[in-house]
Formats: C-alpha cells, structure tokens, sequence
C-alpha cells in the first residue's frame, strides 16, 4: 500500500485544516479592527503552513511522520486556543477542521 493510501485520512484532515486557516486569515484581514486580530491572522497562518507542509510530508513517505504529526498538533492547539477568542463563523470553522486534525495527527503519532 502506498503512504498516500495509507496516510490518506490523516492527509484529508490537515487539507482541511489548512483551507479552514486560510478563509479565516482572509476574512480576518477584511476586519477593521485589525490589530485585535493580529496574533489570529498570525497563528492561522502559520498553522495552514504547518498543515500544508504536513499533508505534503505524508504524501511523500518521509521518515519524519511522526514528528511532522506533532509539530501540526501542536500549531493546530494554538490555532484553536487562539480563534476560540474570536467569534465569528470563521473562527468556528477553523476550531472545527483544526481540531479533527489534531486528532488525526495523534493517531497517526500512535501509528507511526
């Protein structure tokens, strides 16, 4: 079985997260008040960065899975701690996917 199929629930799960990271970075900088939301617009960022990387990374096959898994739980944790102050539907989006993919890199962790 190739790592795409074997990863493909995992990699599923960080696209989602990264897409969710990436409309709320968007709608975040339309806000007027943009300095409330600087850390959010930082964080969801960062956070679909790590998840891009991390989907890619799974696709691939590398060796570094597990700590690749961590590496996207972690940012994902902050990301949610982070939009949980904010709320708008966006916000809540990203909590969502951010937070299944959370799940999905700790299996894969145990997995691995």
């Amino acid at each position: 079985m190739t790592n795409q199929k074997l990863y493909h629930a995992h990699i599923e799960a960080c696209v989602e997260a990264m897409n969710a990271c990436n409309l709320s970075y968007v709608a975040n900088l339309k806000e007027y008040n943009l300095e409330k939301l600087c850390e959010c617009i930082r964080i969801t960022r960062e956070c679909a960065e790590i998840c891009s990387f991390t989907a890619q990374s799974l696709s691939q096959g590398s060796q570094f899975a597990g700590e690749i898994a961590e590496l996207c739980a972690k940012v994902c944790e902050a990301c949610i701690a982070e939009c949980a102050k904010h709320d708008n539907q966006h916000s809540r989006e990203c909590i969502e996917a951010c937070r299944y993919c959370v799940e999905m890199c700790k299996d894969l962790m145990v997995a691995v």
